[in-house]
């Protein structure tokens, strides 16, 4: 894992972006830094999460735990505490054999269990903790040709379900998930998840928490 260091300062939230080359992940930086908020780019090719807009960028494997844990101290050391981790790793495969479940599974599961574990308890502390994740309609209708997917999608719908259950309590952070048909030209515009990313980062937590935001019509 390595970092690119710091570009310059910033306020309010300290905001954990995986995924950060990505479509989505790009919009999502550059949106919630014009808001003001510290933003933590997080990719696993450094050349092309050199150009995405952040505070700050790292490269990590989240597929790796012990990776992933030393990316949540890094950034607790350079950064301060993340008061939100915006998730967006992801990727599309069809298919219901073992290769296609082997692609798939570390980007759309593995990754975010370990990006979970890693910052929850800063999450937690934070008093306005937010956990955001991209889910699919899509996976609310399965079908056998993207059986894998429509199964892993799921799978990590109910993680976050799991996180919120575990906030309900205290009612100060919040897990939620964006659904959406595809992100693009055939679904929802990058431009359009972002914009929806930084209005969650305010809002009361216990209205919040464990809310599914449909973007998908």
């Amino acid at each position: 894992m390595s970092s690119t260091g710091p570009q310059g300062t910033g306020v309010s939230k300290c905001v954990v972006v995986t995924g950060a080359t990505g479509d989505a992940g790009r919009a999502a930086s550059a949106a919630l830094l014009t808001a003001g908020h510290r933003v933590v780019a997080v990719g696993s090719n450094e050349d092309r999460l050199a150009s995405v807009e952040a505070t700050a960028r790292f490269v990590c494997d989240l597929t790796d735990a012990a990776a992933t844990k030393e990316l949540a101290e890094r950034v607790r050391s350079e950064l301060g505490p993340a008061d939100a981790l915006v998730h967006v790793v992801g990727g599309w495969r069809a298919g219901n054999g073992n290769d296609d479940w082997e692609w798939l599974e570390p980007r759309i599961l593995t990754t975010l269990r370990l990006a979970t574990l890693a910052f929850v308890d800063d999450l937690s502390a934070s008093g306005a903790g937010r956990l955001v994740t991209i889910g699919s309609i899509s996976a609310t209708r399965p079908s056998w040709s993207g059986a894998n997917y429509s199964v892993l999608k799921t799978a990590a719908s109910a993680w976050v379900a799991a996180v919120a259950s575990g906030w309900r309590k205290a009612g100060t952070a919040a897990a939620i998930e964006i659904l959406v048909r595809a992100i693009g030209d055939d679904g929802t515009a990058p431009g359009v998840i972002a914009g929806k990313i930084v209005e969650l980062m305010g809002g009361n937590a216990t209205d919040l928490n464990g809310s599914r935001v449909d973007l998908s019509v």
